[in-house]
């Protein structure tokens, strides 16, 4: 039985039995990142708390920094040396948010001419549909590897990436569905390791999500105004939340969400809600689902319920900023500076 905690801000696992199974060896586990810029907090602190929860439950976790990816994906303008700066700037944001596996680049594996043999065969039982299809996984369109056909090489490298590093586990965002699928397809076809895939919640931007599809609304760090950063300075974040998308509503609210995934699930038992006495004086809100009830009936204006949540975020993330502030040389290189 899969426990409650290993669980948290997942929406599902292919397969549980699977999971199940290899937990109880000595599994190796992966999430690929592209060092693409400043890290959000869909990154810090839904995936990077998962691959502490799965650490947590004895899983050999890597954080495959995906530099190559990053390069044929036009991050940074393609330029190789940002692009690994970047990853030495993620891996130093995650020790900060006490986060610690291990770390493998791309570079490492795409040296060998084992991997360019493992990345043809895995071409080779894959159709151009349906590594079109999968170019979602890099935040891509299927008709942009009409312009550039290296495009359509990222879907092929990711499934390898599994393959080549023997893993067991394959952690991402639901927008990672693509590929993982594509690699258990392709294992059958191979005879290779099929990986179990576990799946997290997707943070919506802060611009809201409508009746969007989640995955076209996620936080991005390309669309302005739409994510906070785990190094942003507490002006930032009480400024960014103050413009946050906060309807009345609790489906598609993306600061309810971040009490939900981030707040309640990781760092803290209660919230208490400042409020003048004037206005009824503060609130304590015991759990989730008594906060999300009273939002829902209106109990509580959702400007309190912003600063409340900003100030927990500033609170929580106060580590790398600290980290950030002495370790500022990379942030200046790449063009973030204060």
């Amino acid at each position: 039985m899969l426990s409650d905690k290993l669980m948290r801000n997942v929406v599902e696992v292919i397969t549980p039995e699977e999971l199940e199974i290899a937990l109880k060896g000595n599994p190796r586990g992966y999430v690929g990142l592209e060092p693409s810029g400043r890290v959000h907090l869909g990154t810090g602190l839904i995936i990077g708390a998962k691959v502490r929860d799965l650490m947590d439950a004895g899983v050999d976790m890597i954080v495959f920094l995906a530099d190559w990816h990053a390069f044929i994906n036009d991050k940074f303008g393609g330029d190789i040396e940002k692009i690994r700066l970047a990853g030495e700037y993620m891996k130093g944001v995650f020790g900060a948010l006490d986060i610690r596996p291990r770390y493998v680049w791309a570079d490492e594996l795409v040296s060998r001419k084992e991997y360019w043999k493992r990345v043809i065969r895995v071409a080779k039982r894959t159709s151009l549909k349906r590594a079109k299809r999968a170019m979602s996984i890099m935040g891509r369109k299927e008709d942009e590897a009409e312009l550039d056909s290296s495009k359509i090489i990222y879907p092929f490298m990711q499934v390898s990436d599994i393959f080549d590093m023997d893993l067991d586990i394959a952690l991402g965002g639901m927008d990672q569905r693509h590929a993982h699928m594509l690699a258990r397809d392709v294992a059958d076809k191979l005879g290779y390791k099929k990986p179990v895939a576990v799946h997290t919640v997707i943070l919506a931007g802060l611009k809201g999500t409508g009746r969007m599809d989640p995955i076209e609304a996620k936080m991005s760090k390309s669309k302005e105004g739409s994510a906070i950063f785990v190094d942003d300075s507490e002006e930032d974040i009480r400024r960014k939340m103050k413009k946050a998308f906060c309807p009345p509503e609790v489906e598609g609210n993306p600061v309810l969400q971040i009490a939900r995934h981030i707040l309640f699930s990781y760092y803290i038992e209660k919230m208490v809600i400042k409020r003048p006495e004037k206005w009824g004086g503060d609130i304590i809100f015991h759990s989730y689902d008594e906060l999300e009830r009273a939002y829902a009936k209106g109990e509580l204006h959702p400007m309190d319920l912003k600063m409340a949540v900003a100030g927990e975020l500033i609170r929580i993330l106060k580590p790398v900023r600290e980290y950030v502030e002495k370790n500022d040389d990379i942030p200046r290189a790449l063009g973030w500076g204060r």
